[in-house]
């Protein structure tokens, strides 16, 4: 089955009690049984429901798994993940990272004794050198959030497999639609399923796809031991969401492109961070291992100072001011103070994350609306 019959059709089945074409929203907490333990295989909604079961189906056909589960967020899917280790274990992880997954590592889980290594994964060789006898996970971002940094998933996976390590990688940016790191020798793939896969900015939920039947038996005992659960209306509007994912990537696609070479040739631009630029520092790893170059993009425009960027970002109409990314309207934000303000100031600083960085989530708008927005927003 193709990507896009997928979208539809992957891992569903009509549901039997009345022959749904839609998977229905089985909102109860609980299920009678015929006697105690004797059931149609629900008992209770923490552990398993109907409509996350057919949610946890999609997502492996997605990513060509095994194995789907589901959370109530992106940062309770890193959680559990995390929840695979013990004190003492470390992580390495490139030191551009979303911020919310940068708090819940130094703020939550340095504090129970997991140490984290942040390093830029460009130069395998830097991944190399920090791995030792503690080290049992490499984790990666690609592209990453902000800078959309791009890392050769193949390549860290071989150093992962040579060293005995799982190897995460956090899709959500590309999508499924763009990139399938488990085909590349990724062990888990982690996405924010509030954003591409359910692509309307009404849902918050987490998801993680694997092939290893025992890493995956933990993580489903983790989601019923910790219970951060998506609930039946959440795992609902993914699943239709789910369904236009192949056309919504390609749209965001084509109008990322044409947003990222107007921008490129403006000259009170500085600079402009999109893979399918070909001055992107890994642009041929982009081309090599994505099927196109998504909908993200930043950029910063010369010589401004926070203050400016900040009035330039209200100047703005159509894209609007807010977190998250992903949806089908076009987004814009400032990372240094939304969604990495988590990360110290001479950290994020490091990794490119300045006062002037704009980061975009390119809609499926009108592109000549889009780019006649940024136009009307310079001085």
């Amino acid at each position: 089955m193709k990507f896009n019959t997928k979208t539809i059709h992957g891992g569903q089945i009509i549901d039997p009690a009345y022959n749904s074409v839609m998977t229905p929203i089985y909102q109860t907490s609980t299920y009678a049984q015929d006697s105690p333990g004797i059931n149609k295989g629900f008992e209770y909604s923490r552990t398993h429901n109907p409509t996350r079961t057919a949610l946890q189906n999609a997502f492996a056909s997605l990513e060509n798994a095994k194995y789907g589960v589901a959370f109530s967020s992106g940062l309770a899917a890193v959680d559990a993940i995390i929840k695979l280790l013990k004190p003492g274990d470390e992580v390495i992880s490139t030191n551009d990272l979303y911020g919310g997954t940068y708090r819940l590592f130094t703020k939550i889980f340095e504090k129970y004794g997991v140490k984290f290594h942040f390093t830029s994964m460009h130069n395998l060789e830097d991944v190399k050198l920090l791995i030792n006898q503690k080290t049992k996970i490499i984790w990666a971002e690609t592209p990453t959030n902000p800078m959309i940094n791009v890392f050769d998933i193949s390549g860290l996976a071989e150093i992962s497999k040579s060293n005995n390590l799982l190897f995460v990688v956090d899709n959500t940016f590309a999508s499924p639609y763009l990139q399938n790191p488990l085909e590349m020798g990724a062990d888990v793939v982690m996405h924010s399923a509030t954003k591409y896969l359910a692509g309307h900015s009404d849902v918050v939920l987490g998801a993680l796809m694997l092939n290893d039947e025992e890493v995956a038996e933990k993580l489903y005992f983790t989601q019923n031991a910790s219970g951060a659960v998506p609930g039946p209306q959440d795992c609902f509007l993914t699943l239709r969401g789910i369904k236009t994912l192949h056309v919504r990537m390609q749209r965001h696609c084509e109008n990322a492109s044409k947003v990222a070479h107007f921008l490129n040739s403006n000259q009170m631009v500085e600079k402009v961070y999109w893979p399918g630029l070909e001055t992107h520092f890994n642009h041929e790893v982009a081309k090599r291992q994505m099927r196109n170059f998504g909908g993200m993009l930043s950029f910063r425009i010369k010589g401004y100072t926070k203050d400016q960027t900040i009035k330039f970002l209200e100047r703005l109409h159509l894209f609007t001011l807010a977190e998250s990314l992903g949806g089908v309207e076009s987004l814009c934000g400032h990372p240094a103070t939304m969604t990495h303000a988590s990360i110290p100031r001479e950290e994020r600083e490091k990794s490119g994350v300045t006062d002037s960085l704009i980061r975009l989530s390119v809609g499926i708008e009108d592109s000549d609306d889009l780019i006649e927005d940024l136009q009307n927003a310079f001085l």
